[in-house]
């Protein structure tokens, strides 16, 4: 309750209930783009070994990446359109 309270985490649920939300909350992340998950999980995973500077370089040089994708245009024109994108990975 302590690391909701201060923004550590989102969610706190009862320990019988936590791989099923757990699954809930996979569920959402995979129905992102798979480029963008993937370079989410590679920037946690670098993150923690760099300072907060190279961080946010690091997040600038992946957000540059992602918007040269068909995935962020689709994502883009599906929000507009008020739609489900179709990423495909590309």
């Amino acid at each position: 309750a302590e690391a909701y309270r201060i923004g550590l985490v989102n969610r706190v649920v009862p320990a019988a209930q936590l791989m099923s939300e757990a699954r809930e909350m996979m569920k959402t992340i995979l129905g992102n783009g798979p480029l963008a998950v993937a370079l989410c999980i590679e920037a946690i995973d670098r993150g923690l070994e760099m300072s907060l500077d190279e961080g946010l370089i690091l997040e600038a040089n992946h957000f540059g990446l992602l918007a040269a994708t068909e995935d962020m245009r689709e994502g883009m024109r599906a929000f507009l359109e008020k739609r489900t994108p179709a990423f495909k990975g590309k």
